[in-house]
């Protein structure tokens, strides 16, 4: 049992790698931009829109604001440990091997099925914008099986999936849909991610410097537009105008797209070995990164919600060229632009994610967790190779048999999972000396800060919203049940946790980040819970017939 928890100790001074350190500061700041603002802000921000209304900008506000501190959580462990392998490695350096596998587990998630995800994003993206030009794909090659079923079997208005569906040639029995595009565009990122890091690095911060560049006119354009009654709409139940017309708990059920459009930042965490200086480097870069994406999207939130009332974002996954349709805004050559710089925007997200998988699978290798092969270093490019191209397989696949919104939520609620224990595992570092130049997590006593924080929020929230608390218990009501009672354990956790830091005189910023993260998880139903449990057995599965087996910490 004891091995279990057996922590690896890390040498802050080992900085040996086989791979090329090619990346500076700003490389980062770029990496991170590219990696947060794509489909979260081209496609799942519609969604999102739709869920919780103009009120979404709070949970933006929730979700900075946990990444924030979360954010500082990694960047610590980045100036503690510089190697690859991301809340995998930080997680075996805090709580030892099995919590260190269930992370790289929870990562594999993360970074592979969030890519599936965001390769229908860019295959939604790049066949509106042949329609804009007069160039038609077939609608059975432009989506999944999945998809299309589903649509037809519901009745969904979605005439593009419908179509698929009736006109899709039969293999036998089978029908033929397939969603070619977002092979396509996995198949060419996989390649450039396998030639190298400093290529993929300048490809990178091109396309960058063009996606701010339309952000920054999108927001210009657009608050010419805006009509400030729709930041306030009506209830259709209620008849009450509202800036959270479907209530706070509408608000938290958008978590999971919100939320997607923050996960870019700890892939930054998986590039120690190709950062110049990662204890320096990595936490200058990942805090900017962060701080400027959560402006970016509050603004862009602010824009949409203000031009076009939240209600007809209904299944739209292409929200900013949306509001400049003919039926919105009207202005044809902002349509066409948007849904260009898209297709940009989203290969970014795709280059991050496909260069963060092969790195977790190459780190849980070198630690004898995973097949040696995954180690292996083109000899030329210096890259995963082997890591790489499994994972362009391993994305590549599902691409055939599954759907966005499954995936969505499946992707977020393993992220989140590994944000808290990421600054849980903070928690558990000792203190180390302070080096000039390098990031240092302040430490600020809990003890009485924390929960006097906690007890005295609850008390507010009790005193502006008793009702809520009133009905607390009432885990069977079909709309609010889930969120009940998930809040109901979220406050228990909470003041177990604060019985600890009265205790252990805990740090305050990673307390505040696994609290936050925390509350995150309360916007996940039971359906994501479900899946995300049956994929940990699988994990765990794998673990002791291979892992727990080939361990070099368990033969050491």
């Amino acid at each position: 049992m004891s091995q279990l928890f057996r922590r690896k100790i890390y040498s802050e001074s080992d900085t040996s790698t086989s791979l090329h350190r090619v990346l500076g500061v700003w490389d980062i700041v770029f990496f991170g931009i590219a990696a947060i603002i794509g489909a979260g802000s081209f496609s799942s921000l519609g969604e999102a829109v739709f869920r919780g209304g103009p009120g979404v900008i709070l949970l933006y506000l929730i979700c900075g604001f946990a990444c924030g501190f979360t954010a500082l959580c990694y960047a610590e462990f980045a100036s503690r440990i510089s190697t690859a392998g991301s809340a995998y490695t930080y997680a075996y350096a805090s709580f030892g091997e099995l919590i260190a596998w269930v992370i790289g587990w929870a990562l594999i998630m993360e970074y592979s099925f969030g890519n599936i995800y965001v390769a229908f994003s860019w295959s939604d993206y790049l066949t509106s914008f042949l329609e804009r030009l007069g160039m038609h794909i077939p609608d059975y090659l432009t989506c999944s099986y999945t998809e299309a079923k589903k649509a037809f079997m519901n009745g969904s208005e979605n005439k593009e999936l419908i179509n698929a569906w009736k006109n899709a040639p039969l293999l036998g029995s089978l029908k033929f849909i397939v969603d070619i595009p977002a092979l396509v565009i996995n198949g060419l990122i996989t390649w450039l991610c396998y030639i190298g890091v400093k290529e993929s690095k300048n490809f990178n911060n091109v396309l960058v410097i063009l996606k701010l560049a339309v952000i920054v006119l999108v927001v210009l354009v657009g608050f010419a537009y805006i009509n400030t009654d729709n930041w306030t709409p009506v209830n259709p139940e209620t008849q009450v105008s509202s800036f959270m017309p479907n209530g706070f708990a509408g608000v938290m059920s958008a978590v999971s797209g919100v939320f997607f459009a923050y996960i870019g930042f700890d892939a930054l965490s998986v590039l120690s070995e190709e950062t110049k200086d990662p204890q320096r480097t990595l936490p200058k870069g990942m805090i900017i990164s962060l701080v400027l994406c959560t402006f970016i999207y509050i603004a862009l939130t602010l824009v949409l919600t203000g031009m076009v009332d939240y209600r007809k974002f209904d299944g739209v996954g292409d929200p900013l060229s949306f509001i400049f349709e003919r039926s919105n805004a009207n202005v044809a050559w902002m349509e066409l632009v948007v849904s260009f710089v898209a297709i940009v925007a989203i290969t970014t997200v795709l280059l991050v994610f496909q260069m963060g998988q092969p790195r977790i699978w190459y780190a849980m290798s070198r630690d004898g967790l995973m097949s040696p092969k995954f180690q292996t270093v083109h000899p030329k490019y210096k890259t995963p190779s082997y890591a790489t191209v499994v994972t362009g397989i391993v994305v590549g696949v599902p691409i055939l048999f599954t759907d966005k919104s499954f995936i969505l939520d499946f992707t977020s609620i393993g992220t989140i999972f590994a944000f808290v224990l990421v600054c849980a595992g903070v928690l558990m570092l000792p203190a180390k000396e302070k080096i000039k130049g390098r990031f240092h997590l302040p430490y600020i006593n809990g003890k009485i800060i924390f929960p006097v924080i906690f007890i005295g929020g609850i008390i507010g929230f009790y005193f502006w919203q008793p009702e809520f608390f009133h009905t607390l218990m009432d885990w069977k009501d079909p709309k609010e049940g889930e969120f009940r009672a998930s809040i109901f354990f979220f406050i228990l956790i909470n003041l177990v946790l604060c019985i600890f830091t009265f205790i252990k005189n805990f740090s305050l910023i990673p307390l505040i980040g696994l609290s936050s993260c925390l509350y995150l998880l309360t916007g996940m139903s039971h359906d994501n819970w479900f899946w995300f449990g049956l994929w940990f057995a699988v994990g765990l599965i794998i673990y002791f017939c291979y892992g727990y087996r080939n361990s070099k910490l368990r033969k050491a």
